[in-house]
């Protein structure tokens, strides 16, 4: 009988970036890496369904703002709704540890979500970890989450978040109801639930708070 214990599977990863260079970067890292091999790249979301059809990964490397196509969060949120033995996890890798950011990744159904900055060999790991299902946080992102658990202060909900995000963008109440496809009661609706959690009671103030706690990024 062999000795030891059975080698691990092989962990097919499919990369979603839109900067050639990372996916370049990534492909070299992960496909010298034993037990590892990438099926494929793409710059964005778009046709993500399909990709994964062609590809069979057992995991996406997702990229959660991408300039063009369909972005990560959404391309996480049609992943995660494919059937069972067609879908793959999805590990979220990118530079944003907003509260926006990280509920927004983790809502759309996110096994894990690290950020750019995270050393080779923790990256390796938490694509096994995360191929085999398990919940895989960076460190800053897993203290975010724990902190708004215990946090006594209400927490924002992830509508509120985006709201607060085209707020900050400059964005009137009938701008931000066309953005997200309701109507400006609905929009009035949220601001007095996010001016009230913020403890503020205008549009000036709640961005000022949001920045400086960092629940959203800053426009550029």
């Amino acid at each position: 009988m062999p000795d030891g214990p059975a080698p691990e599977p092989v962990v097919r990863v499919l990369i979603v970036d839109d900067h050639p260079v990372v996916r370049a970067g990534l492909r070299a890292m992960l496909d010298a890496t034993p037990g590892i091999t990438v099926v494929g790249d793409a710059p964005n979301g778009n046709g993500i369904a399909d990709l994964v059809a062609e590809t069979g990964p057992d995991l996406v490397l997702m990229d959660l703002r991408m300039g063009d196509g369909v972005d990560g969060v959404e391309a996480t949120r049609i992943v995660t709704a494919l059937p069972d033995g067609g879908r793959p996890a999805v590990l979220v890798l990118t530079v944003y540890d907003t509260d926006q950011d990280i509920l927004r990744a983790i809502e759309a159904g996110a096994t894990g979500y690290l950020l750019k900055d995270t050393p080779a060999e923790v990256l390796i790991d938490a694509v096994h970890r995360a191929a085999r299902g398990e919940t895989v946080l960076a460190g800053p992102v897993a203290s975010r989450l724990t902190q708004r658990v215990r946090s006594p202060e209400p927490s924002l909900t992830g509508r509120e978040l985006e709201i607060l995000s085209h707020l900050i963008a400059g964005r009137t109440n009938r701008e931000i109801a066309r953005q997200l496809h309701i109507s400006e009661a609905t929009v009035k609706s949220h601001l007095a639930h996010i001016y009230t959690k913020l403890g503020v009671d205008n549009r000036a103030a709640a961005t000022s708070a949001a920045l400086r706690r960092g629940l959203v990024a800053d426009q550029p």
